[in-house]
């Protein structure tokens, strides 16, 4: 699959999951961005964020949990099922994650929108502002950004969250994982 890298400004990569080539189109978009804005040695970090008492915001703890099974060499995960940063959390994490020296933070979120988009992963240059959704107050956070879109945002946002389709967030949060380690292999090779 050829993508071009001009194709991933100013907006960054979306991709469906049902796109047969999603794993390979985050992989792609996901060493792109690395190249153009990651600088050793800084550490790299990923920050999952949500809950896993919300089936709808559980994509960033589960992208958490298949990552660290991935053990990627490069990297190290915060937000996990086990141990899930959320709202309640994020601010004591973030002091956590910016003892290193120059962490390149890379922020992982569900998020709501139209219809159209629901599936939809959407990845960036530039920080995520988690809770944002549901109208919490949270601070930014991240040099790349990966959010999926898991239900229909506007009304009612905690009770759609509260019933979004299981099968949805596993297989978005399976494919942004794989494509998450398909991506770094690529970057660090």
């Amino acid at each position: 699959m050829l993508l071009n890298l001009q194709a991933l400004r100013p907006h960054g990569i979306r991709v469906h999951i049902d796109n047969p080539n999603a794993v390979e189109a985050i992989a792609y978009g996901f060493a792109a961005l690395l190249a153009e804005t990651y600088r050793p040695p800084s550490p790299i970090l990923f920050l999952c964020i949500g809950t896993d008492r919300s089936t709808g915001d559980s994509l960033g703890p589960l992208v958490g949990k298949m990552l660290q099974e991935k053990n990627l060499l490069n990297a190290q995960v915060k937000g996990c099922l086990a141990e899930p940063v959320h709202a309640g959390n994020l601010e004591s994490t973030l002091k956590e994650l910016y003892s290193f020296e120059k962490p390149y933070i890379i922020a992982i979120d569900a998020s709501l929108g139209p219809a159209k988009n629901v599936g939809t992963v959407k990845m960036g240059i530039g920080p995520i502002k988690p809770g944002a959704g549901v109208n919490k107050e949270l601070p930014e956070v991240g040099q790349i950004h990966i959010t999926g879109v898991v239900n229909v945002g506007g009304f009612m946002e905690f009770f759609v969250l509260q019933n979004t389709r299981l099968f949805l967030v596993m297989k978005m949060a399976t494919v942004i994982s794989e494509g998450i380690a398909l991506g770094m292999k690529r970057f660090f090779a």
